[in-house]
């Protein structure tokens, strides 16, 4: 009898320490997050200011590829100038025109460097401010829902195949934007 009530002390004793056990595992345990989709490139284009940020751009591109095709024509004029004077020219003339030629190109090379670097920080320079505050309200519809996670459907190199369109939260976050307008 002593045993019966010493292995039903023990078998009680297991049990509330497994029971304490996997309450404190349950309680550690990960829920599984919500999942939202939003396509940000289409909200952005919507929001007002992208229209007027875009042409601004726009032109300041335009004016960046006349520059390099100016200086790419002027290039290629030498490079056949050279082309069709160089059996005229000394060897030492036509080493001292091939080496004028190549540092032109350099110097070419390094202005379109400096062009597109520009043109990289302009247009981050006329977007931030929305892309910020896009990123702010995504952030408030994730945090208002309890998302875990908002996957940018405009993102390149994601593979998403297909998902479950009910989860697309690109409409609420163009009416957020909207509301935070007016």
């Amino acid at each position: 009898m002593k045993c019966v009530v010493r292995n039903m002390k023990m078998l009680l004793a297991l049990s509330v320490t497994t029971m304490i056990t996997t309450t404190a595992m349950a309680q550690q345990a990960p829920v599984p997050g919500r999942i939202a989709f939003v396509n940000a490139r289409l909200v952005l284009q919507s929001m007002p200011g992208y229209a007027q940020a875009e042409s601004t751009f726009t032109a300041e591109l335009a004016a960046g590829r006349v520059e390099i095709e100016r200086m790419q024509a002027s290039l290629d004029s030498a490079a056949t100038d050279f082309q069709q004077q160089q059996v005229m020219l000394t060897p030492s003339n036509r080493t001292a025109k091939q080496s004028e030629l190549q540092a032109t190109s350099d110097r070419i090379q390094q202005r379109i460097a400096e062009i597109q670097q520009q043109l990289g920080r302009r247009e981050e320079e006329l977007l931030s401010p929305m892309q910020e505050r896009l990123s702010a309200i995504i952030d408030g519809l994730r945090a208002e829902n309890n998302y875990s996670m908002v996957v940018d459907l405009s993102a390149q190199g994601l593979g998403i195949i297909t998902y479950d369109k009910s989860l697309d939260i690109t409409q609420r976050v163009v009416l957020r934007v909207n509301q935070s307008q007016n």
